[in-house]
This record gives structure tokens, C-alpha cells and sequence, in this order.
């Protein structure tokens, strides 16, 4: 949040296991500027025990149904949208796209 970075990653699927690789990956590419996540209560986010014991990161869950908490998830999911209207299928664009 005090940086405004957006990594936007494709994942490899929607469970926790690719959520999980995908934050791994993106912790050693940071090498220590991650410090915190907060996430909603997503089936995505099932192994954050996984993600806080490897990067050493806190993990913190927003409350249902209060998306202030996450402003800045809001704030790029909406930009995000810009791009990618609601309901086309992300599966169909390239990386490059």
C-alpha cells in the first residue's frame, strides 16, 4: 500500500496451490520488500500459513464484505477492469494482451 507497486501475474489455475507458488515467486523477486498482505477469505488463500512460515510475511485477513480494507485491491481491480471487462474470459488473452 505505501508503495502503489501493481504485480498483475497470471496464475496456473484458481486453487491455493497456484495462489501459493505465485506469492512465492513473487517474495524472492521482492527479496525482502514484502512485508505484509492482507487478502479476503478466498479458497485461494487457504495455505497462508504456507506463504507466512516460507517468506516470513504477515498475513492478514480483510472482514467480509468491507472492501476498504483493501483500497488499493479495489482501486487496480477496477482499473484492471478497464482492460479486461467483466466476463471476458482472461483464459483467452496472451500475456502480452
Amino acid at each position: 500500500r505505501k508503495s502503489r507497486l501493481t504485480i498483475v501475474k497470471r496464475l496456473h489455475g484458481r486453487d491455493s496451490r497456484s495462489m501459493t507458488q505465485a506469492v512465492l515467486e513473487l517474495a524472492s523477486q521482492l527479496q525482502g520488500k514484502l512485508k505484509t498482505l492482507t487478502v479476503d477469505h478466498g479458497k485461494e488463500f487457504a495455505n497462508y500459513q504456507t506463504i507466512e512460515q516460507l517468506t516470513g510475511t504477515q498475513v492478514y485477513f480483510a472482514h467480509a464484505y468491507s472492501p476498504h480494507e483493501r483500497g488499493s485491491n479495489e482501486n487496480r481491480n477496477r482499473v484492471l477492469q478497464r482492460f479486461i471487462p467483466k466476463g471476458q474470459a482472461i483464459e483467452k488473452l496472451s500475456d502480452y494482451q
